[in-house]
């Protein structure tokens, strides 16, 4: 294909149906291709410790910060996660390290005849990709966060230490069901015959359906609410969401002691304290600036979004600018009506197909008292509140991680230009 990896990016993000652009297109129902590239490559899951992590909200922080947790008491971890946010290789890392272009070019270059009769889809194939690469860099544990759902997702065929589910709420109903118990049911298919499972948040609808499948599967069940232990460690990740994020991770890290992990209160301490710095997580709550102060958040539906809102609300500036863009296929005004009204708006559209035209997005705001202009570009929003904003004013950008995303990549762009200038 040639030496050139946005060549080879290219081709992952064009030639297999990718959820990020296309949506349900993209979605695969069932196993059955993982299965068959899982056997053309070994089972390479076989030969490291895993633990799978499910939710609606909250995987990302979670698994980033059990593998930080992890790699100050000395394993050897790697991370699978989506979506990326800048750099495709943020799905794969190994103690942080991102997999390298090398091995991508290499594996799309040795394996597409394969693959590629069975058109994978871009999740199936990057799971494959994961699994080979930590086999390969003899990872000791690997944290794996679910794609989508559960039961049917293309992680589930691994057999972990631990499974968590964060939480449930409405999200991907069209593929996971329209009820809370139907969607929890969907994320429960992750729970295995013996392996404990910590939920992190249970609603009256929830709560049973994951008892039943723990008692089925026989699996040892705990709840994170429930958790006892020493909860005054002190969390990089802020953020009102963080609070019952960071109870599930101790309960969590509490169970894998329990089976046998080496991890110390020191551990802990520290990799609660460097998440960012350990393992490359970007966009929760993520302050990028001072003066004025930028904060972004890759919430993207009602349940993630109400924590940022109420986030909002605590934030002490002098007037709030939010740069705000979604995709077609949340529940766009359920995100609107928590958002503030006393704030200025600006109405984008993310890079992605998915994405709700600025102006769509706008006229759905101005129903729920929200006003604003409408811009073509996550960038051009950005810039305009930017030059707007007095020095005491805060700017939050969001609505999606693929807003979140494109400011990303904006702001490594300007870098880079600010850089060569300088020399």
């Amino acid at each position: 294909m040639g030496k050139d990896f946005s060549q080879y990016t290219h081709y992952l993000f064009s030639q297999v149906p990718m959820f990020q652009n296309i949506g349900t297109g993209a979605y695969k129902e069932g196993l059955a291709n993982t299965l068959i590239m899982d056997e053309h490559f070994g089972h390479p899951h076989h030969r490291f410790h895993t633990i799978h992590v499910a939710g609606t909200n909250g995987k990302g922080s979670c698994s980033h910060t059990i593998a930080s947790i992890l790699q100050e008491a000395g394993y050897r971890v790697g991370l699978f996660t989506s979506p990326h946010l800048v750099d495709f290789r943020e799905r794969i890392r190994v103690n942080g390290k991102k997999v390298s272009k090398q091995y991508v070019m290499n594996f799309i270059d040795t394996e597409r005849v394969f693959f590629e009769p069975l058109h994978p889809t871009f999740f199936e194939l990057t799971t494959a990709m994961a699994f080979k690469y930590f086999a390969e860099k003899d990872v000791d544990v690997a944290i794996i966060e679910v794609g989508l759902g559960g039961r049917l997702d293309c992680t589930n065929i691994i057999i972990p230490d631990l499974s968590i589910i964060t939480n449930i709420s409405f999200d991907h109903t069209e593929l996971l069901g329209n009820t809370l118990g139907q969607i929890a049911h969907e994320k429960s298919g992750i729970i295995k015959p013996g392996v404990p499972v910590v939920i992190g948040e249970v609603t009256i609808e929830t709560r049973p359906v994951f008892l039943a499948e723990a008692k089925a599967q026989d699996a040892p069940i705990c709840f994170a609410e429930e958790y006892s232990g020493d909860k005054s460690y002190e969390f990089e990740l802020k953020g009102a969401c963080q609070v019952k994020n960071k109870q599930t991770i101790l309960c969590a890290v509490s169970k894998l002691i329990e089976i046998g992990y080496a991890i110390s209160e020191e551990h802990i301490r520290h990799g609660l304290l460097h998440v960012t710095r350990n393992t490359g997580l970007m966009g929760r709550w993520q302050t990028l600036r001072q003066k004025p102060k930028v904060i972004c958040d890759t919430g993207h539906n009602v349940g993630g979004m109400a924590y940022v809102a109420k986030q909002l609300r605590d934030e002490k500036c002098k007037r709030l600018r939010i740069v705000i863009g979604m995709v077609s296929d949340k529940d766009v005004n359920g995100v609107l009506a928590l958002m503030p009204h006393d704030a200025t708006y600006y109405f984008c559209q993310a890079s992605v197909r998915r994405s709700m035209s600025s102006i769509e997005l706008a006229e759905l705001a101005q129903k729920n008292r929200l006003f604003g202009k409408t811009f073509s570009t996550v960038d051009e929003a950005f810039d305009s509140a930017l030059t707007e904003a007095d020095r005491s004013d805060l700017v939050f950008v969001g609505g999606s991680s693929y807003v979140v995303a494109d400011l990303m990549c904006y702001i490594e762009k300007k870098r880079r230009i600010s850089t060569i200038d300088a020399k």
